[in-house]
C-alpha cells in the first residue's frame, strides 16, 4: 500500500494539470491508501482493461471493477495503465528496481 502524494500526481496526470477537475482529482486519489500492483504478461493491458472496465462505471459491464464498485467518473475505484510507455513511467512512480522480484 502506498499513499500518493500531489508531487507524484502532478507528474502522472500532467496532461490534466491545469483542468479544473485536478485539484479534485488528487484530494480524492490522496484521501486514502492505495493498493499499488504491477501485473506482466503477454496481452497485460488489454487484460486488465477488461477487467477493470471504462473509466466511466455506468458504461462498464457488469462484473468488472468500475462496474460493480465504481460511483460515477470520477470515483470509478481503479486506475490502470494505458499503454506499456505509461505503465513504465506509473510503475517509476510508485516502486524502486529493488522491489521487484523477477523470475
Amino acid at each position: 500500500m502506498v499513499r500518493l502524494t500531489r508531487e507524484i500526481l502532478e507528474i502522472w496526470y500532467a496532461h490534466h494539470k491545469d483542468k479544473p477537475f485536478f485539484p479534485s482529482l488528487c484530494e480524492q486519489m490522496m484521501a486514502t491508501p492505495v493498493v499499488a500492483m504491477v501485473l506482466e504478461g503477454e496481452g497485460a493491458i488489454q487484460k486488465v482493461f477488461e477487467i477493470c472496465g471504462p473509466t466511466d462505471p455506468a458504461e462498464a459491464a457488469p462484473g468488472t471493477i468500475r462496474k460493480d464498485f465504481g460511483v460515477d467518473k470520477p470515483h470509478n475505484v481503479v486506475h490502470r495503465s494505458d499503454s506499456a510507455e505509461a505503465a513504465e513511467k506509473e510503475i517509476g512512480l510508485l516502486f524502486t528496481k529493488e522491489e521487484f522480484l523477477r523470475s
